[in-house]
């Protein structure tokens, strides 16, 4: 994977010129949760679909 400041970067310059911050932001949000959830999925932190229907019912 790339540096976070390299992904942030890259992401940012993709974005068309008259992007505002708010554009900016919201992109790195989403970059920020794929990572993190790229993350969990590596270090098992996941649950199974069926693990997931059982904590649905809970609530």
């Amino acid at each position: 994977m790339l540096a976070i400041k390299q992904e942030a970067l890259r992401t940012i310059t993709a974005l068309p010129d008259d992007a505002d911050i708010d554009d900016i932001m919201y992109r790195l949000y989403i970059l920020d949760k794929i990572r993190k959830g790229q993350q969990a999925i590596e270090h098992k932190q996941v649950l199974s679909s069926e693990e997931l229907k059982r904590e649905i019912e809970t609530w």
